[in-house]
């Protein structure tokens, strides 16, 4: 399995990485939702390298120019909510991509000590036979996405998966490379941190996500 983590290459994806940790620059939602934005164009332009192509005609207005564009089927698998604007920038660049949106959410016990994952909601076409990007902005430890793909697999057996992340950490990556088809499966990641703490949050990481983005649930 091929793991990217592109947060170890000089380029501008780290800046908008550092404003994101940045507790001085989280408040601000819009910048927040923004970055998440553009990291899913810069990942979502580092998977176009990876696909199938084929050559076109173009009928320009002075001739015809022959073009190399993608041929594979894509479908853009986002969990919710931080995964909202993740999404959009996947979606700006792959636009003719079908979508799937998946609800999963952590359950706690009553003090706090542990949880479970639960699936609320999926809208899915069929996933058969096409190029999957599962998007998930905070690969914790994993249980969440693995729980969304085993969902998802119920509408078919995808050619290629590619799992996107802003920021991963270990014990999720390890996760993904013990349940996904070794074979088919890239993880991209903007980021990859050393640890979880007891709450099950990467470390350093940048808090919670979704409300980061969207503001904080009850």
């Amino acid at each position: 399995m091929t793991i990217h983590n592109l947060g170890l290459n000089d380029s501008i994806l780290n800046q908008f990485m550092a404003e994101m940790r940045d507790i001085y620059v989280q408040n601000d939602r819009m910048r927040f939702r923004r970055n998440i934005e553009r990291i899913g164009e810069i990942i979502a332009y580092e998977i176009s390298k990876t696909l199938n192509y084929h050559t076109i005609d173009v009928q320009t207005p002075l001739g015809l120019q022959p073009v190399s564009v993608p041929c594979d089927r894509i479908v853009l698998a986002t969990i919710l909510r931080a995964g909202l604007p993740f999404h959009q920038g996947f979606l700006s660049y792959f636009d003719k991509a079908d979508n799937a949106f998946i609800s999963a959410s952590r359950k706690y016990n009553e003090n706090h000590s542990a949880f479970t994952i639960e699936l609320g909601y999926l809208s899915s076409p069929s996933i058969d036979g096409k190029v999957l990007i599962i998007i998930d902005p905070m690969l914790a430890t994993g249980s969440s996405l693995d729980l969304a793909y085993q969902t998802l697999l119920k509408r078919g057996e995808p050619s290629r998966i590619h799992v996107a992340c802003v920021i991963a950490g270990k014990q999720g990556v390890e996760t993904v490379t013990r349940i996904f088809p070794e074979k088919i499966t890239t993880i991209w990641a903007g980021a990859i941190d050393p640890k979880l703490n007891d709450k099950a949050y990467i470390v350093p990481g940048l808090g919670d996500a979704g409300d980061l983005a969207y503001g904080e649930k009850m």
